[in-house]
């Protein structure tokens, strides 16, 4: 670098540094020359650069053929600047990020994000120290506010949620159960001048059972709302002295915990994996191409690490259907933003129009929803009384054609609608976030329900509502009695565990036509697990057994709709630490819950989407020699209905930090899938071995099929199936060697990703 340009690039870089208010002293640009163990694809020699790139960017430290690798600082023309490890191109290891305005973080990351453990110092002088899973403050962390406060404890998702302690600087603390940043569950609240609640809270208000305890001893117990109808409790006094019997409970909302405002935590403008990398010869390069070999050869699937292939060799163009828009910044590479089109899905089923068998049946069902959800209710706390649960609690409502005093006329036939425990499936889904209005437009809007091709196992059909947002099941009269006597277990176990991976229920109905007939049709909805912006291209329902479980369609006829079975099973999915553990502890909560309540033959359904064929990279077909189903370029995907979306358009709204915050466990879930292949001299294996091929994708999944008892009859199934078979190999087992079977495959499914 000659003189006059070395002068430049120091002037400029004390501009910039200038920028950064209170700033601390900046480190030294020059690194020493450190070794660099070689990779599986051999990268050339390690030395030190110096680089003013295309954009205006200044990057100097350890360069490896056409990218840093090693320690080095990157100064962008805004003003933000990362100084610390590299790993072909992209932020990883220990490493300091500052912004403009002040703002700092200093610690760990991974491809781009921030990960790991380390400290973010806001520009106002806040302050948090703890665990970070791609951006979003997960795990433990201590948060120190501006204004004195002081928060430690859980974060997920960004923000406090689990068990934790809030302080704030008048003394005043909190400590128990957070959920998505509020005050939520069992917690303890303690003022400064002694006085103190125990109890429930919902969203940062007392709600529930609680007790109000003065520092003299005196207290208050009973039942806690904001709405005074709904509160009543009993006062005891320390002594005779009467203390504060005068004293009115309403009192706490306005007065007690108006010093009690929690401090909002504060956004980050833009993350560094937001950041534009205009690294030399990158310029114009699109993200979604088809991974390079070691060999140099084009491929289908992808390579052992996305990491493993360079930049660098991708070849130029696109697959997709693109037009140029400007330079966005993704995940530490070069990108162009694609104007992609999206084609509309195909829709699974057949839609039920006028002529088809069930369209009377469908009718029906839209009236019988329309009046149960339309109907009006008095407000109920999350707290039900015993008497909702009771299987006798149902409602009948007569639907004459003609109309009556409670229903509108119609074009169907004579039918009577039931509703099974109104108050407790009103109440789920209020717990599910269902709004009312939503729910009726999806079911009973001027859109048809779809039904799918063929009726399960079981003989139920299933319908679709056309935004695909829930499932309508039929039920046998068997299933209708298991799930009512479930209800109060599976009620408790949803509203204890948001994060639960059992089906979601939102009705119990059934319809009784008149006449001779006197049909009748038991049906329950649920919500859809599949219902994404994102394209299915995988399903699979596993058990853990082995009998049966393989797909009995051709070849020929498997698709992105087919569900396929264990031994279909080519993956095992590694999730991110936190998530991992998290899973982990969901799925042994759950498996206690199905135990206890005596039911097994459930399943976990797994949706993949794979990121790499959203642009024109549809999936294969299985080779069933091998067991092995991977990506290829076979197919007209201008045909497939799939949404086309770029790779770096995906990039992007997952690095969004409000799409990133919308991720669930089960839900939107980035992970890796890797490759296996079962071993030819066992049929029966479940998992087959890692082959190192990795593919990104994201994960849908849940347990499904929760209403089938061990009874009589699945009694008879083991005991018959077991002179044939190997008793360890069929679904009809009893439900205590059920959930220990099925938890010991799915943590052999998913594993820690390391």
């Amino acid at each position: 670098m000659s003189k006059d340009l070395r002068f430049i690039v120091k002037a400029w870089e004390a501009t910039v540094r200038k920028t950064h208010i209170g700033g601390k002293k900046r480190a030294n640009p020059l690194f020493t020359t450190m070794s660099v163990a070689p990779a599986d694809d051999e990268p050339g020699e390690t030395y030190h650069a110096e680089k003013v790139l295309a954009n205006g960017d200044f990057y100097t430290g350890q360069w490896v053929d056409s990218y840093a690798h090693g320690q080095g600082k990157y100064l962008w023309t805004d003003g933000c600047m990362y100084v610390g490890e590299w790993q072909k191109g992209k932020t990883t290891g220990k490493g300091k990020f500052s912004w403009p305005c002040g703002a700092t973080y200093e610690g760990d990351f991974k491809n781009g994000f921030m990960d790991g453990k380390g400290t973010y110092t806001g520009s106002c002088g806040d302050t948090y120290r703890g665990s970070w899973v791609m951006n979003l403050r997960y795990g433990q962390g201590t948060k120190s506010f501006v204004n004195g406060d002081c928060y430690e404890g859980d974060w997920r998702r960004g923000l406090q949620d689990g068990h934790g302690r809030y302080q704030w600087k008048n003394g005043n603390h909190y400590i128990g159960e957070w959920r998505n940043g509020m005050i939520h569950g069992s917690g303890t609240m303690i003022w400064s001048n002694g006085n103190r609640y125990d109890g429930s809270w919902e969203e940062g208000l007392p709600k529930g059972n609680g007790k109000f305890r003065w520092a003299d001893g005196s207290f208050y117990v009973g039942v806690w709302s904001k709405e005074s109808k709904d509160q009543n409790g009993t006062y005891y006094p320390a002594d005779s002295s009467g203390g504060h019997v005068d004293w009115d409970p309403q009192e706490v909302f306005p007065v007690d915990l108006n010093d009690c405002k929690l401090c909002p935590v504060q956004t980050i403008s833009i993350f560094p994996s937001q950041k534009l990398l205009n690294w030399p010869g990158m310029e114009g390069e699109f993200l979604n191409k088809p991974p390079i070999y070691k060999n140099g050869s084009e491929g289908n699937a992808r390579p052992r690490r996305p990491s493993d292939a360079r930049a660098s060799n991708y070849s130029r163009g696109s697959n997709c259907d693109s037009t140029l828009d400007g330079n966005i910044g993704l995940e530490g590479s070069v990108a162009r933003h694609h104007k992609f089109r999206v084609l509309p899905m195909k829709k699974q089923g057949i839609t039920i129009a006028k002529g088809h068998k069930n369209y009377e049946l469908m009718l029906n069902l839209q009236l019988g929803i329309r009046h149960s959800v339309g109907r009006p209710a008095p407000t109920t706390s999350l707290d039900l009384k015993t008497s909702a649960f009771d299987p006798r609690e149902k409602v009948w409502t007569k639907f004459p054609p003609e109309g009556s005093k409670y229903t509108p006329p119609h074009q169907s036939c004579d039918f009577k609608w039931k509703d099974y425990c109104p108050v407790v499936f009103r109440t789920l889904r209020k717990l599910f976030k269902v709004d009312p209005a939503d729910y009726m437009i999806s079911i009973c809007g001027n859109d048809a329900l779809r039904e799918l091709s063929s009726p399960g196992k079981s003989g139920s059909f299933f319908y679709l509502t056309n935004d695909d947002r829930y499932m309508i099941k039929t039920m046998k009269k068997a299933e209708v009695k298991v799930l009512l006597r479930m209800l109060p277990a599976y009620y408790n176990h949803v509203r204890a565990f948001e994060n639960t991976l059992v089906t979601k229920f939102f009705g119990l109905h059934c319809v009784k036509l008149t006449g001779t007939a006197q049909k009748k049709v038991r049906f329950v909805i649920m919500g859809n697990l599949f219902c994404s912006e994102y394209a299915i291209h995988r399903r699979f329902d596993l058990k853990g057994s082995s009998l049966g479980r393989t797909t009995d369609k051709p070849e020929a006829e498997i698709d992105a709709t087919t569900t396929l079975k264990d031994l279909d099973l080519n993956y095992i999915f590694r999730l991110q630490k936190v998530w991992f553990q998290e899973f982990c502890r969901q799925v042994d909560r759950d498996c206690d819950f199905l135990e206890q309540e005596r039911i097994m033959d459930y399943s976990l359904l797994i949706g993949l989407h794979f990121r790499e064929a959203s642009c024109k990279d549809p999936l294969a077909t299985p080779d069933r020699t091998s067991g092995v189903r991977t990506p290829t370029g076979n197919g007209d995907p201008d045909n497939d209905g799939t949404p086309r979306v770029s790779k770096g358009e995906l990039d992007r709204l997952l690095s969004d930090p409000n799409r990133w915050a919308s991720i669930r466990l089960g839900i939107n879930m980035p992970a890796w899938a890797e490759r296996t292949v079962r071993r030819t001299d066992c049929e029966s294996q479940l998992v087959g071995e890692p082959t190192g091929d990795l593919y990104d994708v994201i994960l849908f999944f849940g347990i499904i099929d929760i209403l089938q008892d061990y009874d009589i009859s699945k009694k008879l199934e083991h005991a018959y199936k077991s002179f044939q078979y190997d008793p360890t190999s069929i679904s009809a087992v009893d439900p205590k060697q059920y959930s220990r079977r099925f938890r010991a495959f799915i943590f052999r499914v998913f594993v820690e990703d390391t």
